[in-house]
């Protein structure tokens, strides 16, 4: 078939968070099928990204932070695990400033370029420039879950954002359940939302043999905040005296919450080790030696990282949110252990009187996964290859890339 000219899209930095781990799967799996791929991203001044399947001369960039825009990187959760500025706090003046330098670099770079089709990420404020100002052009967008509570936190920007979005020529969602949240957030025909899921990269991600489990290595990766539910998983950890275990706590934040974290972690004394953020290579060989990964987040589409962490031969401990039960929720084998999340008011916020029981249940959930390990430090990974192979990037791209086709053609 015809190579397709692919100009993808992206408000924020393209090298972190899984947006990006997200983007960068896209140019490197248009890339192997021979597609031409453009950029254009948004990163801090000064800050140059590596990237793969896309070259210097086919990137483009808003400059935030004293470059094209005086005002650090808008994040599309409230907190990033870089400096970042909240959507809710910008000023009417400066969503205009924003919209119009996306603008302008967009329109030199579809001069440029001419794609035959946008592929842009997060169903946000650059989407909807992107589709005023190319109607005409075929256009698709990511739905990673974040801008659905970024419609319940900015009702100011709503009218501006769906007006853009409602006339995409087709949304790429994570989840049957995201389809439907998707529909009914953004008047979006069911019809223009296609399911494909999100993926693990499957040469960095693949299982190796265990090393003995003692102590058994569990690992977070993720952002350090509350929302994440990283206090009540260390909260969980801090009850577990009696058996053997060391926590890799990888990832990053800022503010409060990020500091509240560390300190908790510091707590646990050395059965912790900090990292901060890593790369995708260096999470992988981390993955590969651990036997127990747990994501006790309150908020998620489809979170990669957990796809990851099976493919790596890592045992499960994840909270019970749509996506993941849509996902995980099929896997018949005691290796994921699924825990009920609190009740929220709002959109993550637990009530003050579930978080106790809430820690106590992620306790006892990695008190059993713990003492499994310790029977038996492999997982039969024959189990789940062929439900976890319809996750690799290779197939999902194989969705995203009919989709494509159809969206031009049709």
């Amino acid at each position: 078939m015809q190579p397709l000219k692919i100009l993808h899209l992206l408000s924020q930095r393209p090298d972190s968070t899984g947006s990006g781990i997200y983007i960068q799967a896209m140019l490197r799996e248009a890339a192997n099928r021979g597609h031409a791929n453009f950029l254009l991203a948004g990163i801090p001044s000064g800050q140059e990204p590596s990237l793969e399947g896309v070259s210097e001369d086919s990137c483009e960039f808003v400059r935030f932070d004293g470059g094209d825009l005086p005002f650090e990187i808008v994040g599309m959760s409230d907190v990033m695990p870089y400096p970042s500025k909240r959507f809710c706090d910008l000023t009417e003046a400066e969503v205009n400033n924003y919209e119009d330098c996306f603008a302008g670099k967009l329109k030199a770079v579809v001069e440029f370029f001419k794609p035959d089709i946008i592929h842009s990420h997060h169903l946000w404020v650059a989407t909807s420039v992107a589709r005023r100002n190319y109607p005409g052009l075929p256009m698709v967008a990511s739905c990673h879950g974040t801008e659905l509570r970024q419609l319940h936190n900015c009702p100011h920007l709503a009218k501006r954002i769906v007006d853009g979005c409602q006339s995409l020529d087709g949304v790429l969602a994570l989840s049957q359940v995201q389809k439907k949240e998707v529909a009914n957030s953004y008047s979006i025909s069911r019809g223009h939302i296609h399911v494909v899921g999100a993926g693990y990269n499957a040469a960095l991600f693949f299982p190796v043999r265990k090393p003995p489990p003692n102590p058994v290595q569990i690992v977070y990766a993720g952002k350090l905040n509350r929302s994440k539910g990283v206090p009540w998983f260390l909260g969980a950890l801090g009850h577990i005296d009696d058996l053997p275990w060391q926590l890799h706590l990888i990832g990053s934040g800022s503010g409060p919450e990020k500091e509240e974290c560390l300190q908790m972690a510091r707590k646990l004394g050395k059965r912790t080790i900090i990292y901060g953020a890593l790369s995708q290579p260096e999470l992988a060989t981390i993955m590969q030696g651990a036997h127990l990964f747990v994501l006790p987040s309150f908020f998620e589409g489809l979170p990669l990282v957990l796809l990851e962490a099976l493919a790596s031969g890592c045992r499960l401990i994840a909270t019970a949110l749509p996506g993941v039960t849509e996902v995980l929720g099929g896997l018949e084998t005691d290796y994921v252990r699924l825990v009920e999340t609190p009740r929220f008011h709002g959109i993550d916020q637990p009530f003050k009187e579930d978080e106790a029981l809430f820690q106590e249940n992620l306790s006892h959930a990695i008190r059993e996964q713990i003492e499994a390990i310790i029977r038996q430090p492999e997982i039969d990974h024959a189990q789940i290859e062929d439900q976890i192979a319809a996750f690799s990037w290779g197939r999902v791209f194989e969705k995203i890339e009919q989709v494509y086709r159809q969206v031009i053609y049709n």
